[in-house]
């Protein structure tokens, strides 16, 4: 059994020092996740991976981790964490641009702009479009977000999800067709 999967038995189990030692084991697969996420971001995005770790791990319950079944339960709630956490910084970039927070901007400036609220934009239409997917079809939309959120490869998606993967990859093949689909509707 893996030491994180035992780490989050005895967490379960009321060890306090556990989720102690539990950060240090997942910190660099949780910064892997983060880093592939962000690479994948707008270059003015400023969040980086490091913090969008330190973030996800505080929303994820920080030293008082709840109950996980598992290392792929974990690595789970991580991807979602992390794409929570740009969603809000992409609303909270969004509303400013939609009114809140004005500055007068340059016309060289304008370019610059233009591209960071598509990116903004794009993000939340996947994030909305990701929604209507998961009311309809959980587990897949549960594969999209451990690929695109999360970072994971195709592999280690579909034994998070424990399906097998011919399985996975049939499921991406109609997430990404369904989304694409989704997205570029008029």
């Amino acid at each position: 059994m893996h030491d994180i999967t035992l780490l989050l038995q005895k967490i379960e189990q009321g060890d306090t020092d556990a989720a102690e030692k539990l950060l240090p084991l997942v910190y660099q697969e949780l910064r892997r996740l983060a880093a592939a996420k962000m690479s994948r971001e707008s270059a003015a995005q400023t969040l980086q991976p490091t913090a969008l770790v330190h973030e996800a791990w505080l929303r994820l319950g920080g030293d008082q981790q709840p109950a996980w079944q598992n290392r792929a339960h974990f690595f789970g709630a991580a991807a979602e964490a992390m794409r929570r956490i740009l969603i809000d910084r992409a609303r909270r970039r969004r509303a400013i641009r939609h009114g809140g927070n004005q500055v007068r901007a340059e016309e060289a400036e304008l370019e610059n702009i233009a591209d960071l609220s598509r990116n903004d934009d794009e993000l939340l239409a996947v994030h909305e479009a990701l929604d209507q997917f998961a009311r309809e079809e959980p587990r897949k939309a549960e594969l999209v977000k451990l690929r695109y959120f999360g970072g994971l490869t195709l592999e280690d998606a579909a034994a998070a999800l424990g399906v097998p993967e011919g399985t996975a990859k049939r499921w991406w093949t109609y997430s990404r067709a369904w989304l694409y689909r989704e997205l570029n509707r008029d």
